[in-house]
């Protein structure tokens, strides 16, 4: 078979080491030969692809980005879209597809797929953990140790200064980078976005941690809000898939507990470096494995399903499930982390 291989959405660490599962595999144990799609979606739409062997994916375990990669291109958002990809497909000798995602990739691969008929697999994809199909995805944990990493540092100054210090993760929709992180981190408090929160309350636990004589740390996903919404829009835009660029939200509160409390405030944005650089050990290991089983899918015919985590178990769940429901954090988790706050 001759399959190509695409990756979609943000980079994410993790993603070579997929790549690299998928080829070795299907080169040495099943005799298939393997094309490259560049940018995501944006390949097989313009035909834009290069070979991809087993010389083209040597020393890129340990390597974080993607070596084809990535964008947000949306087939269903260009004119004649899946027609113009199943031709592309059909030209080039592809017989199917690897689609290596997040939400809106594995979304389109599981449309390509159900509406149009297109021979794809899919392996999740996202730093922000919050696909419900599959218990964790690689990138997560390399996010978490980077943000934890950086409240260790925050902590230090934060005590020399006598400051309150905020630190912006990722998070659009769901906490689990902030929640993870926050924890680990020894954060005094953390805002997630399952969650609108209380200002004063946060100003209350901003107060009672310096009556400790420590300064606080205030970890908030990008995507919190306070109860009623943010005062002024934070909307830069729209990407091909709808969704807006979020941003903000820590420098607001650095106005705001400042303005309250009258202790001075500073925001650190860790935005793009939590999902850069070399990938985690588990994370390595993960995305390994999911590379793994996704090439058995596709040698055996298993078109239309999405490798998932379930336990310590790889398992083929379908694609439609992939997207079908949003993992948040559940509030009984949240509240477990309360007795650390203030």
């Amino acid at each position: 078979m001759r399959i190509g291989v695409l990756t979609g959405g943000g980079d994410c660490p993790g993603l070579n080491a997929v790549i690299r599962a998928i080829v070795r595999k299907g080169v040495e144990r099943y005799g298939h030969e393997f094309v490259g799609y560049r940018d995501g979606w944006r390949g097989p739409l313009e035909g834009d692809s290069a070979p991809l062997g087993v010389p083209e994916v040597r020393g890129i375990l340990p390597r974080g980005g993607t070596i084809l990669g990535a964008s947000r291109t949306n087939p269903f958002k260009e004119d004649g879209g899946a027609e113009r990809v199943a031709e592309g497909m059909a030209a080039a000798g592809v017989d199917g597809l690897i689609a290596i995602g997040g939400e809106d990739t594995l979304g389109a691969a599981s449309r390509l797929y159900s509406e149009h008929g297109l021979p794809v697999v899919g392996v999740p994809k996202t730093i922000d953990n919050d696909l419900g199909a599959t218990d964790y995805t690689f990138g997560f944990d390399t996010a978490v140790n980077v943000a934890m990493e950086a409240i260790d540092r925050l902590h230090t100054t934060a005590g020399s200064h006598h400051r309150v210090l905020i630190a912006e993760v990722m998070g659009r929709h769901a906490g689990w980078i902030a929640f993870h992180a926050g924890l680990a981190g020894g954060a005094n408090v953390i805002l997630i976005p399952e969650r609108p929160f209380d200002l004063e309350r946060v100003c209350e636990l901003v107060g009672r941690r310096f009556e400790s004589h420590f300064a606080p740390i205030v970890v908030v996903a990008e995507g919190a809000q306070p109860a009623g919404g943010m005062p002024e829009a934070q909307d830069e835009g729209l990407d091909e898939f709808g969704h807006v660029r979020l941003g903000g939200i820590a420098h607001w509160l650095e106005g705001e507990v400042e303005r309250r409390t009258g202790k001075e405030a500073r925001a650190t944005v860790l935005g793009h470096v939590q999902r850069g650089g070399t990938p985690t050990a588990f994370d390595r290991v993960l995305a390994t494995r999911f590379g793994l089983h996704a090439i058995d899918a596709v040698n055996a015919g298993r078109w239309g399903t999405m490798t998932a985590l379930r336990g310590t178990e790889i398992e083929l769940v379908q694609l439609s499930e992939a997207t079908a429901e949003l993992k948040t954090v559940p509030a009984e988790l949240y509240e477990e982390a309360e007795v650390f706050f203030g």
